[in-house]
Parts: structure tokens; sequence; C-alpha cells
């Protein structure tokens, strides 16, 4: 027997339609529980509580759905983020990688964007009129306001590396002195 065989079995088994996402949702809703204790500490009342959630969950065939959708882009955008890293990793010299550290969390948080609003619209949650005509704006708006937030937000470290320095000591980059 083939992987791709084996592969069919188990879906047509309902493996991937059931069991996975059903396991997803059990082991989310136990780790919450587990880590904030506020059911207390029995790991049993823990296990049935979760069991319960993923079987409701999974029972529904749009939250199923949705799952299934939403991991399934989620996979393709951490492809794109794996692959920025390492070509960052192999080509981008140790001193330059805090500054593009900045880009890849920016990727991963553009990815998020694309893989939710992606999966929104899928299942027709963005069907009006008016995300048809301003959805993009919108998103091109939060884009902008992110990139404009970062700018004017963003950390103001001392500088280590010696660069220039004003009178006081400090960095002085601004061109109003």
């Amino acid at each position: 027997m083939d992987i791709t065989s084996l592969f069919m079995t188990w879906e047509n088994a309902g493996v991937f339609t059931y069991v996975m996402p059903a396991l997803l949702i059990f082991a989310f809703i136990f780790g919450i529980l587990s880590t904030t204790s506020i059911l207390g500490k029995n790991k049993g009342v823990h296990i049935i509580i979760s069991l319960v959630i993923a079987f409701l969950v999974i029972r529904e065939p749009a939250a199923r759905d949705f799952i299934l959708s939403i991991f399934g882009r989620a996979g393709i955008a951490i492809a794109i983020i794996l692959v920025a890293v390492i070509l960052t990793a192999i080509f981008i010299p140790d001193t330059h990688k805090a500054g593009w550290a900045i880009g890849i969390y920016s990727l991963g948080g553009l990815c998020l964007l694309f893989v939710v609003f992606n999966t929104f619209t899928e299942f027709n949650w963005f069907g009006t009129q008016w995300w048809s005509s301003w959805g993009e704006n919108l998103l091109l708006l939060v884009l902008i306001g992110g990139i404009i937030g970062a700018i004017a937000f963003g950390g103001k470290g001392d500088d280590a590396a010696g660069g220039a320095r004003g009178a006081g000591g400090t960095a002085s980059f601004s061109p109003f002195r």
C-alpha cells in the first residue's frame, strides 16, 4: 500500500474531516483549561469538557468546514513565512537580522489578514455590497495605518553601534534639529 492509497483510505473514513479537526479543538480547549486552571486542576474534568466541546463543534458542518478551510490557508501562509525566514537566515548578515525580523513579523501579520479575510469571503461573510465595494480600500487603510504606526511609535533604542551622535551624546537622525 502506498502513501496515496493510505491517505485516500483515511479521507474516505473521515479522518481529515472529523477526527483531525476534533483533535485540534480538543487540544486547544484542553490547553486553555489546563493552563488557566479556571475549573480547578482536575485533568479528568478538563478532558470531558474538551471532548464535549470538540464533538459539538465538529457536529456542526459550518464550523467543521471553517476549520478545514482556515487551516488549509494557514498552511500556505506558514510556508510563505518559512521561505522568508530561511532566505533571511541564509543571505542576511547577523548584524542586520534584527531589522529584518520586523519585516518577517509584518509579513506574518499580513498573511494572517489574508488568511482570515479569504476564509471569511469563502463563507460569504463579506457577501454584502459594502464589502465588495470597500473591502480592498479598508484593507489598504489598515496596512497604511500599521506602517505609519510602526514608524511613529517604533522603539527608539540607544545607538550601541556608535553611529552619529549629537551634542547630548545620543543618536540624532531627525531632519529637524
